[in-house]
């Protein structure tokens, strides 16, 4: 069944992040705040890079892509944001209270990404993994192709 969430944006995004990580025990610090300001400001999947970039502006400093890959790694366990793996890129958790597994449709031609909830799937993923005697922990799933306007304009 797919599922429907109400989407935070901008302030109420924030506000709805630092709370799921607080519950889970973590600080919301600052450079947390800027870290996921900047991933949520990016129209399509980031790395760790474009986000070190981003926040080195906004603090006008350098601040170095090691760090933004601690902050990331803990966002992916507090459920803030999720990673594109064949990207190697990260996208902000529009739904951060919710926990499921994702499907992302990735664009070969413009790279925007479109995450999907859909647990009848991401469920059927996981049935066929335990059948296989495997304990699934985190499937990914991604649909390489391309979106409907890259579709259109070819």
């Amino acid at each position: 069944m797919a599922h429907d969430h109400h989407e935070p944006q901008g302030v109420a995004l924030q506000d709805a992040a630092r709370l799921t990580l607080e519950r889970s025990g973590e600080q919301w610090t600052a450079m947390r705040a800027s870290v996921y300001a900047a991933l949520s400001g990016f129209a399509k999947p980031a790395s760790a890079y474009d986000i070190a970039d981003a926040v080195s502006r906004s603090e006008g400093r350098r601040i170095a892509a090691n760090s933004i890959y601690r902050i990331l790694d803990l966002f992916v366990t507090a459920n803030l944001a999720r990673r594109v793996e064949s990207a190697n890129a990260y996208v902000a958790n529009a739904h951060p209270a919710c926990r499921h597994d994702c499907i992302f449709l990735v664009c070969d031609a413009c790279g925007r990404t479109t995450h999907l909830d859909d647990d009848r799937v991401t469920g059927g993923v996981r049935d066929a993994a335990r059948a296989a005697g495997f304990q699934p922990i985190r499937p990914v799933i991604e649909v390489r192709g391309r979106c409907a306007a890259c579709a259109v304009a070819n």
